[in-house]
């Protein structure tokens, strides 16, 4: 299997959204409501938002055989070195084949400056906790989030880049 990673245009809106949509109700089927999901995916991924992404912040996509299969969504690096992680979703046929992997690793290879990436989480989301954990994501903090009037409980975490070395890197 062949994966592309590349940055997001405009021509691909229609399919992150999909990815998006599909991933939310996969991954937080029991944990938040589908009317709460719906909500956010219409006003966080509506066209508008899509385009303000693109030129607010860094995506990048992930391929296979020509197909979207899934897209990290990165804030710009900010002074201290530290970007966000605003979003990272795979189709959930496309997950556990390290195309995650690659869409982090794209970012601390090609981004300038990135000494850490900082991301919150669901602390119920298990996929999201072992994927994050795996990569060496430490937990930095937690805490409730009011999240459209339902409680989540969050977990903040950080992968210091200068300590991750990458599996494509030589000895």
């Amino acid at each position: 299997m062949t994966v592309i990673i590349r940055k997001m245009n405009a021509n691909d809106i229609s399919e992150v959204q999909a990815i998006a949509r599909i991933s939310w109700h996969t991954t937080y089927e029991n944990i938040i409501p589908i009317a709460i999901q719906n909500n956010f995916l219409d006003m966080a991924y509506n066209d508008e938002q899509m385009k303000q992404r693109l030129d607010h912040s860094m995506i990048y996509i992930a391929e296979v055989a020509g197909q979207v299969v899934g897209f990290a969504n990165y804030s710009f690096v900010r002074e201290d070195g530290n970007i966000e992680l605003a979003a990272i979703y795979l189709h959930p046929n496309a997950q556990g084949q390290g195309i995650g992997t690659l869409l982090l690793q794209q970012a601390w290879e090609e981004i300038d400056g990135v000494k850490a990436i900082y991301i919150n989480v669901e602390k119920d989301n298990a996929i999201g906790m072992h994927f994050y954990k795996a990569k060496g994501f430490e937990i930095v903090s937690e805490f409730d989030d009011d999240f459209d009037g339902h409680l989540l409980k969050t977990v903040r975490m950080v992968l210091k880049i200068k300590q991750y070395v990458s599996p494509r890197a030589e000895p």
